[in-house]
């Protein structure tokens, strides 16, 4: 799990350095086609990618996060803030845990498209947390996505509806370390096992990703779209199998597979359907799939 060690940070302070993934021991912590020989009109140009940068990314303590809506959300609804399960600053939440409408202040420092930081925004509850099946946090704030434009310019990033689709180009966006990591979805995986906790259908991305502490809850951003596909939350660091930082992929027949140094990511397509009118959370709504407490 990406959430920065002590000694890590202290590392990588003197050297200057980036981050570096770790799980930290309590809480907070397609080529183109010839031209038709007549017209150049004719050829259809390629979309063009949406600049991905790190307006409505957040820094929290030990974590990063950010600024989300839905597709259904309006203006006025209360703002939410998505981060990892393992994030939650009263500590992990155990196997089988949900916790739901829990009180909050923690507060998140806003970064502009630059990655400056230009306000401190505070949560009033937790409105749903777990580390199963999956890896989320929700944050409720005290205001709502129009004050937050009104006073700052900055949008939420969308939560996509819909599965992501292995090949995309993805950005990891953390706004702990201001650092925007490029890479590909390279696959899926049944199972994603880390120590007590299990995670279903988990994102895998190519090696160029090499997140590491402190990226825990970064959003994971569709390059075409920019829109937000997952959240990260872990890699394997030291080769072992399963343990803590080092999770392990498991298929559908049992079969283990051990990825040194690959990183991951927990899919937010399921979360939409879990949230009705001015962003309340209903676990009970029909095409709603995350874990109940």
């Amino acid at each position: 799990m990406r959430k920065p060690l002590v000694a890590a940070l202290f590392t990588l302070a003197i050297a200057g350095a980036g981050a570096a993934p770790a799980l930290a021991q309590g809480a907070e912590g397609g080529p183109a086609h010839a031209a038709a020989p007549r017209a150049a009109a004719a050829v259809k140009q390629a979309p063009t990618a949406k600049a991905v940068d790190f307006a409505g990314t957040v820094a929290l303590s030990n974590c990063s996060g950010s600024v989300i809506r839905f597709p259904a959300s309006a203006d006025s609804d209360p703002a939410l803030v998505l981060s990892n399960g393992h994030c939650l600053e009263t500590g992990f939440p155990e196997p089988g845990e949900v916790i739901t409408n829990q009180s909050s202040s923690r507060s998140f420092g806003l970064l502009n498209s630059a990655g400056s930081q230009v306000a401190t925004l505070r949560a009033n509850k937790v409105v749903y947390s777990t580390m199963t099946d999956t890896d989320i946090t929700i944050y409720q704030l005290t205001r709502t996505y129009a004050q937050i434009k009104s006073s700052y310019g900055i949008s939420p990033l969308t939560v996509s509806d819909t599965h992501p689709v292995a090949g995309t180009a993805i950005k990891v966006v953390s706004g702990y370390w201001k650092k925007i990591y490029s890479c590909n979805v390279d696959g899926f995986v049944y199972r994603l096992k880390e120590g007590d906790w299990t995670w279903k259908d988990s994102l895998r991305y190519t090696s160029a990703c090499n997140t590491i502490g402190g990226t825990s809850g970064s959003p994971v951003v569709d390059a075409s779209t920019g829109k937000v596909v997952a959240v990260n939350n872990t890699g394997n660091e030291d080769g072992e199998r399963c343990t803590v930082n080092n999770p392990c992929e498991v298929d559908q027949s049992g079969n283990v597979t051990v990825r040194k140094g690959i990183n991951y990511a927990e899919e937010t397509y399921q979360i939409p359907a879990c949230f009705t009118t001015g962003n309340k959370l209903n676990l009970n709504a029909a095409g709603c799939v995350l874990p109940k407490p």
